[in-house]
């Protein structure tokens, strides 16, 4: 008996211990430093009525206690580093009662693009292994891995309408179901009526464009990868393309707004 119970104070010291620690840094003062940080690479901060920016900052505070920020060759991970991209990925988690990426435990930072080894199955059975330059990448294990570079680059031109951290922030929002295929969770079988119809036709509309060889389009080329590329890119230019998202795919727009539960063109 003893023993059990040793068993189960243990166990209410694992799990409670973290959660009165979070409530202690949840209720602290957001340093000044960081939001000097979030002034200087997050165009949108400034812009953001006050309730939204105490929002960010609470989710940003979650965001660094529960999450291991891991350097890659040469890089050290500053606090620059670290609240830039946990200020971008809890953008997308504003007015929505969602955990803080609860599966996501470690960011993987290198300072430029970094290579990973990929494989495909050509016809006849013959699998090539090839090495693939890549800005970002979300892992279904917890991890996802940026280019710091690339993170600055989108911090610092707001015209091109590309975030690398949305963009692989918005593919853990949509594992969230257990599958990375464009629909992440949402609150009704109608609400994923709704999504899927808008989707396929945004979906075929992209692909159609690319066919005809339509340079101009709002929505990123590669959103025509497959589904969950599309959910991703369509989740950068809802953020950083608003108004012309808003213009050219009213639909689309709607959706991720109904999603997002902000209304970023009040931001630009």
């Amino acid at each position: 008996m003893g023993w059990l119970l040793l068993i189960v104070i243990a166990l209410l010291f694992a799990f409670e211990v973290p959660r009165v620690r979070l409530r202690y840094i949840l209720r602290q003062a957001f340093p000044l430093p960081y939001s000097r940080i979030l002034r200087k690479n997050l165009p949108e901060y400034s812009r953001m009525p006050t309730d939204l920016q105490m929002q960010l900052k609470r989710r940003i505070r979650q965001f660094l206690y529960q999450k291991k920020f891991v350097g890659c060759g040469d890089l050290e991970i500053t606090d620059e580093i670290r609240v830039t991209i946990a200020g971008k990925a809890c953008m997308l988690l504003l007015n929505r009662p969602s955990e803080v990426y609860p599966k996501l435990t470690h960011i993987l930072v290198y300072s430029a693009a970094f290579v990973a080894p990929r494989q495909q199955m050509l016809s006849g059975g013959i699998v090539t292994h090839t090495n693939q330059g890549l800005s970002g990448e979300s892992w279904s294990d917890g991890r996802v891995i940026l280019a710091w570079d690339q993170v600055l680059h989108g911090a610092h031109n707001e015209l091109h309408g590309q975030d690398v951290v949305m963009h692989e922030f918005a593919h853990q929002l949509d594992s969230e179901t257990g599958q990375t295929n464009g629909a992440p969770l949402l609150s009704s079988a109608a609400a994923y009526r709704a999504w899927s119809q808008v989707m396929e036709r945004e979906y075929e509309s992209l692909l159609h464009a690319i066919q005809h060889h339509h340079h101009h389009t709002v929505i990123d080329p590669y959103g025509a990868t497959n589904p969950a590329e599309f959910f991703a890119v369509s989740t950068e230019a809802f953020f950083k393309k608003s108004t012309e998202l808003a213009q050219h795919h009213p639909a689309l727009y709607e959706q991720l707004r109904s999603f997002y539960q902000v209304e970023p063109r009040d931001w630009v």
